[in-house]
C-alpha cells in the first residue's frame, strides 16, 4: 500500500510539472507589432496593439545599445528577458532566437521576433499560432501578427511601414499600427496598445534608456489614444528644451522651444504659462499681459505660481512690474 501511494503521489506531481508547461497558462496576447530601426539615428521602436489588457507589460521589451524584442501569441517573457540578455551578450538575432526556441517545448504556439542595432532580425510564427497569423520582414524592420481577422493585416502593416518612410520613427510605427487595424486587426477588437523607442547607443545614464514609453492599458480605440499621448509626449519635450533654456538664462531659446510645445498642445495652461514667463524673461512685459490675463481668468492657481518664481531666480521682473501682473 505504501509504495501504491507513493506511486501516486509521483504520478499526481507529473501531472502538475506537465500543466505548468502548457501554453494556455501562458499570458494570452494574441496581438500584431512591429519592430524598427531608423537607418539614420540608429534609434529602434516596438509598438504593439492587442484586445488583452495592458499589452505593454508583457509583449515589448527594449535596451538601448541592444535591441528589440516583442513576444506575442502564448506569450513567455522570458523571449522577452533573455531575448535581450542574448543581444547584450553580442548573440545575433537568429542565435538568440535558435536558442530560445530550443529550450521551449512550446513553441509551436509562440511569435516572437528581436532586431538588433545593425537592424539584423529574426521572427518565429510557430505552426500553432491561432489564425490569421504571420509575419514578413523588411528593410531594418519586421511585422508580425496572429489571430487576425484576415491574411491581409501584416501585408497592410508592412506595406504602410514602408510608404512612411518620411515621417520619424515612433510616428511611422504608429502609421503602421493605424494600417493593420484598419485592415481588420485582431480578430476580437481592440484594448491596449505600447510603444517604446530606445537608442542606438548605449547612454551615459542607465535610467535614461527609453527615448520614448507609452501604454495605454485599456481604452475603446488605443491606437488613436497611443497617437495622442505620442503627440503630448513631443509637446513636453519641447517644454523640457525650454526650461533648460530657462536654467542658461536663454530666455529668446526658451520661447523658441515653449512656441512648438503650445503649437502641439494649443489648449494647455501651462505650455502658454512658461511662454509668458520667457516673454517676460526676454524683456517684455506688456508682450506677456495678455497671455497671462487669459490663463489667470481660467485659473488663479497660476498667479499663485508667478508670485514664486523671483525668489526661484526663473523670472526677472521689476517688483512693481510683477504686482501689476497679479492684480490681473
Amino acid at each position: 500500500m505504501k509504495h501504491f501511494y507513493l506511486f501516486s503521489i509521483s504520478l499526481l506531481f507529473s501531472h502538475l510539472i506537465c500543466a505548468q508547461q502548457k501554453p494556455y497558462q501562458d499570458e494570452f496576447a494574441h496581438t500584431f507589432s512591429i519592430l524598427a530601426r531608423d537607418a539614420e539615428t540608429g534609434d529602434m521602436a516596438v509598438g504593439v496593439q492587442s484586445h488583452w489588457f495592458s499589452v505593454g507589460t508583457a509583449v515589448p521589451w527594449a535596451k538601448s545599445g541592444v535591441g528589440v524584442v516583442a513576444t506575442q501569441s502564448f506569450v513567455n517573457k522570458r523571449y522577452g528577458y533573455e531575448g535581450i540578455a542574448l543581444l547584450e551578450k553580442k548573440h545575433k538575432p537568429k542565435e538568440a532566437l535558435k536558442t530560445l526556441l530550443e529550450q521551449d517545448r512550446n513553441s509551436a504556439y509562440r511569435q516572437v521576433a528581436l532586431l538588433n542595432t545593425k537592424g539584423e532580425i529574426a521572427v518565429h510564427t510557430g505552426e500553432k499560432c491561432v489564425a490569421a497569423a504571420g509575419h514578413k520582414v523588411g528593410d531594418n524592420f519586421v511585422v508580425q501578427a496572429n489571430m487576425m481577422l484576415n491574411d491581409a493585416v501584416v501585408d497592410h502593416m508592412y506595406q504602410a511601414f514602408a510608404l512612411n518612410s518620411h515621417l520619424p520613427l515612433p510616428e511611422r510605427i504608429i502609421a503602421a499600427m493605424h494600417a493593420a487595424q484598419e485592415t481588420g486587426g485582431d480578430i476580437r477588437g481592440k484594448q491596449s496598445a505600447a510603444l517604446i523607442v530606445v537608442a542606438g547607443e548605449k547612454p551615459e545614464n542607465p535610467w535614461d534608456d527609453r527615448l520614448i514609453d507609452l501604454r495605454v492599458d485599456d481604452h475603446q480605440n488605443p491606437i488613436k489614444e497611443l497617437g495622442r499621448l505620442l503627440n503630448t509626449h513631443r509637446a513636453y519635450e519641447y517644454m523640457s528644451e525650454g526650461d533648460t533654456a530657462m536654467e542658461n538664462n536663454d530666455p529668446n531659446a526658451a520661447l523658441i522651444a515653449y512656441e512648438k510645445s503650445e503649437k502641439l498642445l494649443p489648449n494647455n495652461l501651462e505650455m502658454k504659462f512658461w511662454k509668458a514667463v520667457a516673454i517676460v524673461n526676454s524683456g517684455n512685459v506688456k508682450k506677456a499681459v495678455p497671455l497671462f490675463e487669459r490663463i489667470f481668468s481660467i485659473d488663479k492657481s497660476w498667479q499663485n505660481l508667478l508670485k514664486r518664481l523671483p525668489e526661484a531666480g526663473l523670472l526677472e521682473i521689476e517688483p512693481e512690474a510683477l504686482k501689476y501682473l497679479l492684480r490681473l
